[in-house]
């Protein structure tokens, strides 16, 4: 079974989330109108990488100016379900696509770093938040849990996200490996000569096809976006320097042949001396309990 898939390398407009998600729509059709059947986008596309700003923190300190600078980037992330969702499905259901989109989510008074899977029916399949965010990430989003790990089964391969340097979390990559990820998508804003070494790393490790996209924001991001076949070999070479959509036909039988001779969760896997245990419970700082009362004193 062979499928075409299209990674979007593309920048965001921060702090103008609706002209982001226009931009978003006319990408979708673009790689749509080419054959793609799965379309997936970088990491924080919608809401914005704010790259090189430090908010005003120091440590033991925040400026007022960089509490304002925070608020604007927080007015700039998405609610899910929400306006925006119901556009990026609707843009699924009429070019009849999977999409994969990362954005920056606001929940209560929090912020994730997510990807959203869409069906081409038009429906929001499920998300995952972004586990681990990475040095100053961590003051602006929050810590994802494991109850956000899905791996979607498509008539066009199993289909799972994983976000930037979680790439990094020889555990994670285990857990998708284990639901049996056919089309890895590593959505990012890494640039470094050295994502392609991991990015092809995982494909071999996880004999799954990997689609990185990464987005270029001229002057601070340059891309290098690329697409990686089971065996390591590069399908599309990283494209740096400008935004571009990469589109390859992938043939799917060839994870059997990979297969073949590792099979990291499966036939060469040693459950009988490593074992993962995943905790797929919402982590939720407050829990009510509540049962009826039987009319009898406590």
């Amino acid at each position: 079974m062979s499928t075409t898939v299209a990674v979007v390398q593309a920048g965001s407009l921060l702090f103008d989330t609706p002209t982001t998600t226009e931009k978003a729509l006319t990408l979708i059709a673009d790689a749509a109108s080419r054959g793609a059947k799965v379309i997936v986008f970088p990491e924080a596309f919608l809401g914005g990488y704010p790259k090189g700003t430090d908010f005003g923190a120091r440590v033991g300190s925040r400026s007022p100016e960089g509490r304002r600078e925070f608020r604007r980037y927080f007015d700039s992330s998405i609610i899910c379900p929400g306006p925006e969702t119901e556009q990026l499905a609707e843009a699924a259901r009429a070019h009849r696509v999977y999409l994969v989109m990362g954005c920056v989510e606001r929940a209560g008074s929090s912020l994730y770093c997510s990807v959203l899977y869409f069906s081409p029916q038009g429906t929001l399949l499920g998300k995952h938040r972004k586990l681990m965010p990475t040095a100053m990430e961590r003051l602006i989003w929050s810590f994802g849990d494991g109850s956000t790990l899905p791996v979607f089964e498509t008539e066009h391969g199993n289909l799972g996200a994983v976000i930037c340097w979680e790439n990094y979390m020889p555990a994670l990559r285990m857990a998708m490996y284990q639901q049996g990820i056919q089309l890895y998508c590593a959505c990012t804003v890494d640039d470094r000569d050295v994502w392609v070494s991991t990015m092809r790393h995982i494909a071999v490790e996880g004999r799954c096809f990997v689609l990185s996209a990464c987005q270029f924001v001229d002057g601070l991001i340059r891309g290098g976006s690329l697409i990686v076949d089971p065996l390591g070999n590069l399908v599309v070479e990283p494209v740096y320097g400008q935004e571009s959509i990469l589109l390859a036909d992938l043939d799917l039988g060839m994870i059997a042949e990979g297969k073949f001779d590792l099979d990291v969760t499966g036939h060469y896997a040693r459950p009988d001396i490593f074992e993962l245990r995943v905790n797929r419970m919402p982590q939720l700082p407050v829990r009510y309990l509540s049962g009826e009362a039987d009319g009898t004193e406590p």
